[in-house]
Order: structure tokens, then sequence, then C-alpha cells
């Protein structure tokens, strides 16, 4: 299967990269650099030649683009070739009036299809951040029958998806989307019990077909983003 680079050498180094035409989900508490993962895998994928759509649900592109400028990556750039574009969702929500606000709210539960929707028949990578505003009052089974539905409809188009999942979120529905990805990372900030100093580790939960580290592996976010410190030569299984 033909892999795509994250853009982490370590990540790339272990896995190989993300499987085309599939996807991964990502979860973590905040400050554990999800959108940064997100913003790295972007970036490479559109250094790749992908078309890239960056389907933000709380942020506005302005935000992202800040972001990228702290490591020095230039979104603007990639934006003005026609390699990456912006979906915000967020700020479709901000305008709905008072009064619309109580019947959209109802069509936005769980409507992950709008995700589908606003991307472009050419697109090839697609990261999702986050799916969390859209699943306020899903019942467990009303989550996994329309998260199943949008992976599924995500590789009948063979799109490369990140789907990252707020921590709030992933303590309800991690375990129901676990089933549905092709893979799923996730992202932790802990003491170290041996230098008692707090680091962020990762944990590759599940790669399918793919040889897996068993242990946590650190990482550092510094000047160029998410960076492997250790971990990579560790005991794997697949």
């Amino acid at each position: 299967m033909k892999r795509i680079e994250t853009g982490i050498e370590g990540v790339d180094k272990i896995t190989g990269g993300f499987p085309e035409g599939r996807s991964v989900l990502i979860t973590g508490n905040a400050g554990s650099g999800k959108t940064i993962f997100g913003l790295q895998f972007a970036k490479k994928s559109c250094e790749q030649g992908f078309k890239t759509v960056y389907i933000t649900t709380e942020e506005d592109s302005n935000d992202l683009y800040t972001q990228a400028e702290a490591f020095g990556w230039d979104l603007h750039k990639l934006n003005e070739n026609g390699t990456l574009s912006f979906v915000e969702l967020a700020s479709i929500r901000a305008r709905v009036t008072e009064a619309e606000m109580s019947i959209d709210i109802e069509a936005m539960k769980g409507n992950f299809s709008k995700f589908i929707n606003d991307i472009p028949e050419d697109t090839q990578t697609v990261i999702i951040d986050n799916i969390g505003s859209y699943t306020a009052k899903l019942t467990p089974y009303e989550f996994r029958d329309r998260f199943d539905l949008l992976i599924y409809e995500l590789k009948q188009r063979n799109i490369t998806t990140l789907v990252i999942l707020d921590s709030a979120t992933s303590k309800e529905f991690n375990e129901i989307a676990l089933f549905s990805v092709y893979g799923a990372f996730k992202l932790m900030k802990r003491e170290n019990p041996y230098t008692g100093r707090r680091e962020r580790v990762m944990d590759i939960v599940k790669m399918r077909s793919t040889k897996t580290p068993t242990q946590f592996i650190t990482y550092e976010i510094d000047a160029n983003g998410i960076k492997i410190v250790s971990g990579v030569e560790l005991d794997s299984e697949e």
C-alpha cells in the first residue's frame, strides 16, 4: 500500500507514513500538539503534490496561519499555488442568528456529511480539526453510525484523512472511533517517573498492516514542529 509522509521524521520511520486513501485518528488533551500535528501533515502532504484541504471547526484560517508561521511554515504560499485550502466551519456556526440557533443545532448534530460536502472533488488529503463540535448530544450508537459513514465515504473517494478528536469527546467516543479508522495516535503529557519532569509522549494505538512500537514514544514541540526524540527503535507489534 502506498504511503504518504507525515512530515514527522520519527513517525515516518516507524510507520512508513499514512496509508493512502485511509483515515487516521489523532486524540489528545489540550496542549499535546494535535493541531500542530495536523498542520505539519498538511504542509508535508502539499509538498508531496497532494491537493489538501484543512477543515477547521473551532479556529479560523488566520489563527492557523499564525500557528504555522511560528514554525517557519509558509501556508500562504501553499494556499496561493492551489495545493492547500481551508474550510472554516467555525465561522459558519458563529454567523447563525439566535433565532436560527435551535434549528441549526439539531441540523448540525452528528452531521458529519457536512465535511464531505465541503471537500472539492479533486481533493486527495484532508485534515478534520476537529469533529468534537459535531458530536453534542449524540448517543454512542448515533456516533458510530455517522462516523462509520464518514470514514466509508472518505475511503470511497480515496482521500487520505487525518481526523482530530478533542480530549472531552474522545473520552466518550474514542473506543467506538477506533474500530472505524485504519490507524490511531494518542498524544499525551505526563510526568516522567525517572526524571520527575513533564514530557510529551505518543502512543501509536493501531496502524493496520504495520509494525508499531509497544511503548510510548517521546516527542517534543520545537521551532520546527513536532520532533520524535526517543522510542523509534523499540520492540514493535503488527
